[in-house]
């Protein structure tokens, strides 16, 4: 019976990447704009020394153009060291090296033991602390599904009695890892896990779809990509109907804008513009078929804003109970229109010795640690929060581009 549960296992998979919700695709007309992204993406690897392992899944589930990034962004990950990842870091690299088809038996291994001792968060913890090991499962049920069945049982179990405030990037990495593993389970064996995974699956689906909005766009612009690859694979139907072609249209309308500048951000919804999901990852083809990159005439890019200066308002803001240096202070900066707003801080500190800030470099772009000596304190559960007046940015400094007259506040936060 061995060889059968092996044999109906497979078959299963090789079906598991596909769409059972709405299904959507770029049209002809549109499929420029869509090369145009993924030229930008590829050509931030020759700019940065920063390994971002998902700009190599979705490059090769899109069928790289660059090769050469290609080969520089694989052989960083097979050179990288595994013992400072996190498990979420170390499957991501699994998931990324084996879209290249390199051998990650050893990576696995390790991240198999980190999962196996995983304690779940207590109650009321931040739901993107499923985050990674979402993306763990996912790797893992792509690996060896029935050593990971255990892990996944957990995992459910927590998930469906966790009543944290929904996250949609975190809920739909979870909706592709417990798809992966409910398409696993062989159909009248071990039914009881398929109803686990199920009823788990159909909360985390419900919460996802009760985030679309009426343009389509699920959460925000930048969760859409992966809500999109949940959607389209979920064999759970969402309580609320998804259009799936309004949604794609929505997202090219934004590319369009420009609004997709940061390559993670290219990252997370490339595949789906494309097609793919990363359940799609084994199936890779690594051979020497890829497509033809495109040249700068064949696709548009957005119209550049014009040089004349604007005036941003910027606000530095820390009122937090017990922690020293309380101040609010307020300076106008003048920039040329279309700078981000890393160039606003830039400026400001130049002006003023108190607007001085501190970056780190993060799969997203730079994030700011550290303003007027009052750094980020993960034991404290503090950070630096930019808003566009009461409204969260949903970019960093690095891509956010204000507008003229608008008031930017670096508000020091508690979550």
């Amino acid at each position: 019976m061995a060889w059968l549960t092996l044999y109906l296992l497979n078959v299963l998979w090789a079906v598991a990447g596909t769409s059972t919700q709405s299904s959507c695709s770029v049209t002809p007309e549109q499929q420029p704009w869509v090369d145009g992204l993924q030229v930008l993406m590829e050509k931030s690897v020759m700019k940065s020394d920063f390994t971002n392992p998902s700009i190599l899944i979705a490059m090769n589930l899109a069928g790289a153009y660059n090769l050469e990034a290609q080969k520089l962004l694989t052989d960083r990950l097979v050179a990288s060291d595994s013992a400072d990842l996190t498990s979420g870091q170390l499957a991501l690299n699994i998931l990324a090296l084996t879209s290249s088809c390199r051998d990650t038996g050893r990576k696995v291994s390790i991240l198999q033991k980190n999962m196996e001792n995983w304690v779940p968060p207590s109650p009321g913890a931040e739901a993107s602390a499923f985050y990674g090991p979402s993306l763990a499962i996912l790797t893992l049920c792509q690996k060896n599904s029935e050593a990971t069945i255990p892990i996944a049982v957990r995992f459910a179990k927590t998930l469906i009695r966790e009543s944290s405030p929904f996250n949609v990037d975190t809920g739909a990495v979870a909706t592709l890892a417990l798809t992966c593993m409910y398409n696993r389970i062989p159909v009248g064996s071990q039914e009881n896990y398929r109803d686990l995974f199920g009823e788990a699956l159909k909360v985390l689906v419900d919460n996802i779809s009760l985030k679309i909005k009426a343009d389509g766009i699920i959460g925000d612009i930048y969760s859409t990509g992966l809500a999109m690859q949940a959607l389209s694979v979920t064999p759970e139907q969402p309580i609320k109907k998804w259009d799936c072609q309004k949604t794609m249209d929505m997202i090219l309308n934004e590319i369009k804008q420009g609004k997709f500048q940061n390559p993670m951000s290219i990252a997370q919804i490339l595949p789906s513009l494309k097609g793919k999901t990363y359940l799609d990852v084994p199936q890779v083809n690594c051979g020497p078929d890829n497509g033809v990159p495109p040249t700068p005439a064949d696709y548009p890019t957005p119209v550049p804003t014009s040089p004349s200066n604007i005036t941003v308002i910027y606000t530095i803001n820390n009122q937090l109970k017990g922690v020293d240096l309380l101040f609010n202070k307020t300076m106008e900066v003048s920039v040329k229109r279309g700078s981000v707003l890393l160039v606003v801080l830039e400026e400001a500190q130049c002006k003023d010795s108190m607007f001085k800030f501190e970056t780190k470099m993060t799969s997203w772009g730079l994030f700011v640690t550290s303003i007027n000596n009052i750094a980020e304190n993960v034991n404290h559960k503090t950070y630096w929060e930019f808003l566009s007046g009461k409204t969260p940015l949903d970019e960093g400094v690095s891509y956010y581009v204000p507008s003229n007259y608008e008031h930017i506040t670096a508000n020091f936060t508690q979550y």
